[in-house]
């Protein structure tokens, strides 16, 4: 008699049995479920898996689609695995690395020994669809780690093997599609045939490839302009090509041999002299009135305005800091979002006309009181500060809304500098595995929540869906409308902030639903060997996270 387990779908609420050792794909046959656009993967007790998985005991599982972060990420790596696969067809010998998210899609950079056309997007475009046509199974495998060294040393795959080298791991995990083998740190879809829409068009001297919106998956992400974004990428992208570091493997040959120090003393002058060259820009720029630094959570936009301010001064200009907190309205005035809650992060949360007309009457040369916002009370309060600019004084104003056109209407445009920071994570796993940024900024924000604001990593997770929904509606759109954009993410953060963000993760229960996330971020965090926290310099904008700054915030 064929023994059964009991799987509960947290989906619908209801208790199948499936044979022992099914996988998740005939459990969501037994489960009556029909998604959409799914399901791409699964919380199998809270934790992140493909479809591939298999249970051999009681499990409760959640099954998930295009439109979950998890569900999504599976239909983009398999997505990826498709592209390498087509180019490998098409142009091998050939080098592929997904390299850059932007206008709502990844770059790829393929070098093939000559430059890329139209025809080659079209080509590559048309092979792609062939292998989705052609329903191929995309089958896991597990090994030992030095049986798949060897099997990518053999196929000259130097950024897989210096990973998979770097991890001390026993055993690794890794795919093929029709005998074209890969290796992706997390879940894939099992079959070419559920990649139902993409897009592949020529991308400056590479590709973009476009994925389903998350919003609408009947359609594609919207190409945005971002050549602002996608150059300060590729300024990054230059500097470790001097560091010769552009891969996690790299990053832990760079600390095995005992040269991270080094390697922390150029990045950090590398971002020190990118903020010179921005206050160089603004005193060289006649008419300047107001500095407005923006950016999305735990980006570092403080310790940017801290040290822009600093380097301001090293020019002969005396920064005034002003807080938009301040410019608050009455809370029974503040916008509600669609749940009724009051949504502070609304643009019109701020009482603008004040603002503008006090920066009005301050560039005029008029003295003004400044506002302070009582938050116990949700009251505006004048603040018994008086402010008239003086000569070679300018205003540093920092906020999620510094780049909305709204926010400073009245005043002309000649008299504001416009600085976006945000933490662009521009070292890849290995060429085919990118690492988001929002990652890089979930973790300090967990970290920083924890040290200054007694929130617990689980919380932090829990918010983070709402936060970036905020950033999606009020700070991405306007990114463009930049004067200069700052980069605040280190090559070696990850391996510094790894020690702090570690023992936090560990702690989000296994019974709740935040554990997934943590989960995940744990198992990417141990590809990266880790820097003591106490070779980092007191002036480093990580130190906004870490602690033990010599600046006061």
């Amino acid at each position: 008699m064929e023994k059964k387990i009991k799987i509960y779908v947290r989906n619908n609420g209801k208790t199948v049995e499936a044979p022992l050792g099914a996988n998740l794909e005939e459990v969501y046959q037994l489960s009556g479920l029909q998604m959409k656009y799914g399901p791409l993967s699964a919380h199998v007790n809270n934790k992140v898996e493909g479809m591939h998985y298999r249970a051999f005991s009681q499990k409760e599982v959640e099954f998930l689609d295009i439109t979950s972060s998890s569900g999504n990420r599976a239909y983009t790596r398999t997505l990826f695995f498709i592209l390498c696969k087509a180019v490998h067809d098409l142009f091998d010998p050939c080098k592929v690395a997904i390299d850059i998210p932007v206008s709502n899609g990844y770059y790829v950079n393929l070098n093939i020994g000559r430059p890329i056309t139209l025809e080659d997007a079209g080509t590559i475009r048309r092979r792609m669809q062939e292998i989705i046509d052609a329903a191929m199974p995309v089958h896991r495998h597990e090994t030992t780690t030095e049986e798949a060294i060897n099997m990518f040393e053999n196929l000259h795959n130097r950024s897989k093997v210096k990973l998979l080298k770097s991890t001390g791991r026993l055993f690794t995990t890794y795919y093929d599609i029709d005998g074209y083998v890969d290796y992706y740190y997390g879940s894939l879809l099992t079959n070419t045939s559920q990649i139902y829409l993409f897009g592949v068009e020529k991308y400056y001297d590479g590709l973009l490839l476009r994925l389903p919106s998350r919003e609408d998956p009947d359609e594609l992400g919207e190409m945005t302009h971002q050549d602002k974004m996608f150059g300060i990428f590729k300024e990054h992208h230059q500097w470790q090509d001097i560091l010769g570091l552009r891969t996690v493997g790299d990053l832990n040959d760079v600390i095995m041999q005992g040269h991270s120090s080094t390697l922390i003393q150029i990045s950090e002058a590398l971002q020190e002299k990118k903020i010179a060259k921005i206050a160089d820009e603004i005193a060289n720029r006649k008419g300047i009135k107001i500095v407005l630094i923006a950016g999305p959570s735990s980006s570092g936009k403080t310790t940017t305005c801290k040290r822009l301010s600093v380097q301001l001064a090293v020019n002969g200009i005396k920064p005034i800091e002003i807080s938009l907190d301040d410019y608050f309205v009455d809370r029974d005035k503040t916008p509600r979002d669609e749940k009724g809650d009051y949504d502070f992060e609304h643009l019109h949360a701020l009482n603008l006309p004040l603002f503008n007309e006090q920066l009005s009457a301050l560039f005029r040369g008029e003295e003004v009181e400044l506002p302070r916002y009582d938050f116990p009370t949700g009251t505006s309060q004048m603040s018994g500060r008086k402010l008239r600019l003086g000569e070679n004084e300018m205003l540093v104003v920092e906020g999620i809304h510094a780049l909305n056109p709204e926010l400073t209407s009245q005043i002309p445009n000649e008299q504001i500098y416009r600085v976006y920071a945000s933490a662009l994570t521009t070292i890849l796993l290995d060429n085919h595995n990118y690492i988001p940024t929002t990652d890089n900024r979930l973790l300090r924000r967990i970290i920083r929540d924890h040290k200054y604001r007694a929130v617990s990593a689980q919380e932090t997770i829990r918010r983070w869906p709402s936060v970036r929904a905020g950033e999606n509606k009020w700070i991405f759109p306007y990114q463009e409308n930049a004067d200069a954009m700052f980069n605040s993410a280190m090559l070696f953060e990850l391996a510094v902030i790894k020690s702090q963000a570690e023992p936090l993760l560990e702690q989000v229960p296994e019974n709740c639903p935040e554990h997934a996330e943590a989960y995940r971020l744990l198992k990417f965090l141990r590809y990266i060997k880790p820097i003591p926290e106490t070779q980092i310099p007191p002036t480093s904008l990580l130190r906004e996270f870490l602690g033990g700054s010599s600046f006061e915030y």
